[in-house]
């Protein structure tokens, strides 16, 4: 096990990016690099050399697009354009990588600081000796700053120097919107460029390449179809992830196997190992099949039938499977107004906030405000009034019912309109008591025809008895 996962003093045989080296490269063939894989997580020796190797993202990755100029050594923008990068994206989706990889361009040097525990004086530290390289040694420095939407508006104010005037190639790194976060001089010189999580394909390709790759696990594992579906569900879209958890699954598959990783036979991977190495067990779900319509009938119809549990149980269900989150939330709207309708008319606003908020934070933190617009829509009176209402209503019109538009409610503003009678006879509501007025609104093949007839729950108690008196104050009964 130790020749898989690099236990011992081989950590040397490691170059600057984490890679192994190989045989031929910087080592004899007998040598202790040639014998044993760098102690390197699994997700740094597979980080991509080129960006020719970068998975996902390929939206940036065209032909001409600033990072492939960046990192072949060029300006983004020309030469007056701005050469920093602010890279906004979901962890694991590759930000570090593709700093490593602009890093790598020609006349380069690298340095990377984090926002958590840099500060003024690391900054100014870096752009003296970023200046300093590239007019003694012609080095341009790519500084690498993760997490910058922590640093506090004076030390963001800090960089403004060395990216206005090209001492470093900045590139920063955020999972916050940078409007909201990083400062606004920074950002108009810096190029914004938001990365998106990573498809199942993508993260599956990944996995694959890994289990293959020399710097990964070198073909001594085989994955199985069950554990590969499971390990690509966990990720999430995140790379690091998915590397991370392939790489614990590797050592309990080698721990149960009988000659361990040094047999000739690739060892397979199985279900059960990524179960044990992750303590998560497989969740049945197919997002694409009928384990995705079923779970999600079953939560809608738990809502709809006031179990708050059963509702909770398959709201979990649909996220542990990987689920996307903004598909549960557009359910829950939906379920707000169909279900709950008037009975509860507050249950529609924490739904539409609810997925607002999804959206602005992501997941896992989301899934307390899916949780917490479940809770009240499964818990809230129901009523589906106004939902049969509006299908009454165009059944209607489909049936050809609501001929023509009374004369007093037509539009009388442009010339001619009075000549047809068009607004004669109108009466201003708001200058009848309680501003209702007696008059006919609905065409004349509709009169007397009711669409919405409210329920006893909830709010509409008081909607029913309110209704009932606009009915005869407007009919004139």
């Amino acid at each position: 096990m130790d020749d898989l996962f690099g236990a011992g003093q081989d950590n040397a045989s490691a170059n600057d990016d984490g890679d192994a080296e190989e045989p031929g490269v910087g080592s004899s063939p007998g040598g202790t690099a040639a014998r044993s894989a760098p102690r390197s997580p699994l997700a740094v020796r597979m980080r991509p050399r080129s960006l020719d190797d970068v998975v996902g993202q390929q939206h940036l990755l065209g032909q001409g697009s600033p990072l492939r100029q960046l990192a072949a050594g060029s300006d983004a923008t020309g030469p007056a354009g701005p050469s920093s990068l602010i890279l906004w994206g979901p962890p694991g989706t590759g930000k570090t990588t593709l700093a490593h990889v602009i890093a790598k361009g020609p006349g380069r040097k690298f340095v990377e600081l984090s926002a958590i525990t840099a500060g003024v004086k690391d900054v100014r530290r870096v752009m003296d000796e970023a200046l300093t390289a590239r007019d003694l040694y012609k080095t341009t420095t790519v500084l690498f700053l993760d997490e910058i939407h922590r640093f506090n508006k004076a030390q963001q104010d800090a960089l403004l120097p060395g990216v206005e005037n090209r001492w470093v190639v900045l590139v920063a790194a955020t999972t916050e919107n940078p409007s909201f976060s990083v400062v606004s001089p920074l950002l108009s010189r810096s190029l914004l460029l938001t990365l998106k999580p990573l498809t199942d394909a993508d993260v599956e390709g990944l996995l694959r390449r890994a289990a293959t790759d020399p710097r990964g696990l070198g073909g001594k594992v085989e994955l199985g179809d069950e554990a590969l579906a499971h390990l690509v569900r966990l990720s999430g879209g995140d790379a690091r992830r998915a590397l991370t958890a392939l790489e614990a699954a590797a050592g309990v598959a080698f721990g149960d196997a009988d000659d361990g990783p040094a047999g000739e036979t690739p060892v397979t991977i199985e279900l059960k190992h990524t179960e044990r190495a992750l303590d998560v067990a497989s969740v049945r779900y197919d997002r694409a099949g009928d384990q995705h319509y079923d779970v999600a009938s079953a939560f809608i119809k738990s809502i709809r039938g006031s179990d708050v549990d059963a509702a909770l149980h398959y709201l979990a269900r649909m996220l542990e499977a990987g689920e996307d989150p903004r598909f549960v939330a557009r359910r829950i709207v939906i379920s707000a107004a169909e279900d709950v309708g008037m009975a509860d008319p507050t249950a529609l606003q924490t739904a539409v906030a609810a997925a607002q908020a999804v959206q602005l934070i992501g997941m896992p933190e989301g899934r307390i405000i899916l949780a917490e617009a479940v809770v009240h829509l499964a818990t809230a009176p129901k009523s589906n009034a106004a939902y049969m209402g509006i299908n009454q209503a165009i059944a209607d019109v489909r049936a050809g019912l609501g001929n023509g538009i009374p004369a007093h409610l037509r539009d009388a503003h442009y010339p001619g309109s009075k000549q047809l009678g068009h607004g004669k006879g109108y009466k201003y509501a708001h200058d009848a008591p309680h501003s209702v007025a007696t008059q006919q609104y609905p065409p004349d093949d509709l009169v007397g025809r009711n669409y919405y007839e409210p329920t006893g729950n909830g709010a509409e108690r008081d909607i029913s008895t309110r209704l009932e008196r606009l009915r005869k104050i407007i009919r004139g009964k």
